[in-house]
């Protein structure tokens, strides 16, 4: 099962140096196969993203970048992830050159999703976590696994092996987590 790291300044920090530090610790320990630069509040993104699509060229992670699709070809990312209202733009990505992952909360989003051609979604939340509602359970996500035409990333509330375990018979394609990837 694929894995794919998702920043947070919370944990990662917001200062160029500690960003490089936390995330090639991350990097070193999990080794996961790819990684997103995800941050809403930090007035140096540029900076960190750059940090960020380095780290991953370094160490062979297919890297995306939240949002910006512009930025994620300067840089040259890997990919751009979308979110759930940026569903309008897949083509656009796609049509730069970026493999696109974006953000679904329901099977009608994943079934749009692979009709405008994603290559991968999230699927969120699986297992509680604060402040994204009520989780979907392992129950539906394979209902939707099953039904999916694309790869998926379970999303939400993953913070440790017994999540993981739960995910790997569930038959989704991989997890994608915050907290997971902190020690």
């Amino acid at each position: 099962m694929r894995s794919y790291l998702i920043t947070s300044p919370d944990y990662y920090g917001t200062s160029s140096q500690e960003f490089s530090q936390r995330l090639e610790r991350a990097f070193v320990t999990h080794m996961p196969d790819f990684a997103l630069y995800r941050d809403k509040e930090s007035q140096n993104y540029r900076e960190l993203a750059e940090v960020f699509v380095q780290k991953c060229l370094n160490f062979g992670i297919d890297g995306f970048l939240h949002q910006d699709i512009d930025l994620a070809c300067e840089l040259g990312a890997y990919g751009v992830h979308l979110t759930s209202q940026q569903f309008d733009l897949v083509s656009h990505a796609k049509d730069a050159g970026l493999v696109v992952c974006a953000s679904a909360h329901s099977l009608e989003d994943i079934e749009y999703l692979a009709k405008i051609g994603a290559h991968f979604a999230t699927f969120s939340p699986i297992f509680e976590t604060p402040n994204k509602g009520a989780p979907k359970g392992i129950d539906e996500l394979i209902r939707v696994v099953n039904q999916s035409r694309i790869p998926l990333f379970a999303l939400g509330g993953i913070i440790d092996e017994s999540h993981v375990q739960a995910l790997e018979e569930s038959g989704v394609y991989g997890f994608a987590s915050i907290r997971y990837f902190i020690d």
